[in-house]
């Protein structure tokens, strides 16, 4: 077995694009819908999770967006590519949900907090603190520079992408990102017990 695309293998061609997947979705073959909620379930659920910190919560939002994209799906006209479409309705949908949890009252504080996880090998100790440090740093950063990173490094969308997401200029989102990393590798050094300059 030479490890290639299955969908490949049987048909002798290549699977269809996001894009041809959400045009035949939008057309009325719903059922191609499983298709993309397979290739991007785990891109959506990461981009919730270093947004909310919070798993329940992620993995509702993630068919949030399935939902939404089956009931706007009329309205996808295909201009862009379709991660850029599905990235909107995930803003979206991250938006209600942070006006929803404002409303809410929690009932203790260990409720909010992320289930603990076994520990880590001697050789990756160091590491995983790094890891906890920037996620730290990214929790105190205010919504909207959190959500261009994890957009940026987490899930490597392009500048330009990032742009049309936006609806602003390229060169617009160039500086808020490099102000976001300014201010992330403010708050990283502080939490590491150095000061601001």
């Amino acid at each position: 077995m030479n490890g290639g695309n299955p969908e490949q293998e049987k048909t002798g061609r290549m699977p269809p694009t996001d894009n041809e997947l959400m045009e035949q979705v939008r057309d009325g073959k719903v059922e191609k819908l499983a298709v993309l909620f397979e290739r991007h379930q785990a891109m959506l659920y990461n981009f919730f999770l270093r947004l909310t910190g919070n798993r329940a919560a992620s993995e509702d939002l993630v068919q949030e967006v399935f939902i939404r994209i089956l009931k706007y799906r009329a309205g996808y006209l295909g201009e862009s590519r379709f991660v850029v479409w599905m990235f909107q309705i995930a803003r979206n949908a991250h938006v209600d949900f942070l006006r929803r949890r404002k409303a809410e009252v929690p009932l203790d504080d260990h409720a909010a907090e992320a289930p603990s996880r076994e520990p880590l090998p001697e050789d990756r100790f160091e590491a995983d603190q790094e890891a906890a440090l920037v996620r730290r740093a990214l929790d105190r950063l205010p919504e909207k520079k959190r959500e261009l990173l994890v957009l940026f490094r987490f899930q490597n969308l392009k500048l330009r992408e990032i742009a049309e997401l936006l609806d602003c200029q390229v060169g617009t989102v160039k500086v808020q990102v490099h102000r976001a990393l300014k201010d992330l590798s403010r708050i990283y050094f502080e939490l590491q017990g150095g000061k601001a300059t």
